[in-house]
């Protein structure tokens, strides 16, 4: 698995948020569903700056099936998402909706 920097993740917290962001730790996550893992990794916390309604994001990357391309994530911590492990969930549900 290769590991993303704290730098292309706030690249893309940039992109996604408009905002710029530092980094303040990793937590790590599994979540499962039926007793099988769903997604396992680390999901890098980082507070923003000068955005409008958030204070923390939480960002973490993926290879792409079959491809060499990554898929960049970074959900704010709003209401319901108050955790990396909701964070996950949230988009796990969000890719599972298409």
């Amino acid at each position: 698995m290769t590991e993303v920097s704290t730098k292309q993740l706030r690249k893309a917290i940039l992109n996604l948020h408009g905002c710029d962001s530092t980094w303040t730790g990793a937590v790590r996550v599994k979540e499962t569903l039926n007793g099988e893992t769903v997604w396992e990794g680390r999901v890098q916390v980082f507070n923003l700056i000068d955005h409008p309604k958030a204070t923390v994001c939480y960002a973490w990357s993926h290879a792409i099936d079959e491809s060499t391309k990554r898929r960049f994530v970074a959900v704010l911590h709003q209401q319901p998402v108050t955790s990396p492990g909701a964070a996950v969930r949230a988009d796990i549900i969000q890719q599972a909706r298409g």
